[in-house]
């Protein structure tokens, strides 16, 4: 076997797969694995006990993260006129209208959010079946599609993402980077959780949390205790660690 299998392996082989680990041992845990060549992204995923099936029951929506994701957000911004110019003030890598459209279908993509304003929607829907597959279509219910592009474009930059449930009723998020110190992945993760918590859909039965798991880029899955869902429970916990 390889070092990087061997490390690996190790990883693997400190996870009790039987326990659910509080979040400030859970993140101490995942900071303790070994590093990768580079800063790994860590992320959360849950298991929520919905019916997708059902429209009223999926989950869509979006969130600031206190301390962002760590790395520089790159936003398109299909504008013009004083829109377009708000969105460049603002910040936005990328603004234009049928420019933009015709270097996205060449198969330009290296960018993570796209905006839109109502009026130039009817173009950027013709992206559909590109943007679509990469989670990057402008949808009105997550913020991307307005004519406040400048304060979408700020709210992007800083931070925010969008959680929606998929064909299993499992939400996938970025909390940032494993450089990022444990307090700082705890709040982020403690903002992530509370409103996945309150996104819970009115006609929801049964248990809802499942499951959920921590990980990074290369490391293995950590199960979380899911009873410990509010900002005290996660985060009082962190500083009575910190003060002992």
């Amino acid at each position: 076997m390889s070092r990087k299998g061997k490390r690996l392996r190790s990883d693997y082989d400190r996870i009790d797969r039987t326990h659910r680990y509080l979040p400030q041992e859970a993140f101490e845990l995942l900071k303790a694995t070994h590093n990768a060549s580079f800063d790994e992204t860590v992320e959360v995923h849950f298991k929520l006990g919905l019916n997708v099936r059902h429209a009223e029951e999926q989950l869509r929506g979006t969130l600031a993260l206190p301390h962002g994701l760590g790395k520089d957000v790159s936003v398109v911004v299909f504008a013009d006129g004083d829109a377009a110019r708000a969105a460049e003030a603002a910040g936005a890598d990328y603004v234009g209208t049928a420019d933009l459209s015709e270097r996205i279908t060449s198969g330009w993509s290296d960018f993570d959010v796209v905006i839109a304003t109502p009026a130039l929607m009817p173009q950027v829907g013709k992206l559909g079946r590109v943007l679509g597959p990469q989670g990057k279509m402008p949808n009105p219910k997550v913020g991307t599609v307005t004519d406040d592009v400048g304060k979408a474009v700020t709210e992007s930059k800083s931070g925010r993402v969008e959680y929606r449930t998929d064909r299993q009723g499992l939400v996938h998020m970025t909390l940032g980077k494993k450089s990022f110190e444990t307090r700082k992945l705890l709040e982020n993760y403690s903002a992530v959780v509370e409103e996945i918590v309150k996104a819970k859909p009115a006609g929801a039965k049964g248990r809802y949390l499942v499951s959920i798991t921590i990980s990074s880029t290369m490391g293995p899955g950590i199960p979380l205790d899911t009873s410990k869902a509010s900002e005290r429970d996660i985060l009082v916990e962190s500083a009575a660690a910190d003060a002992a």
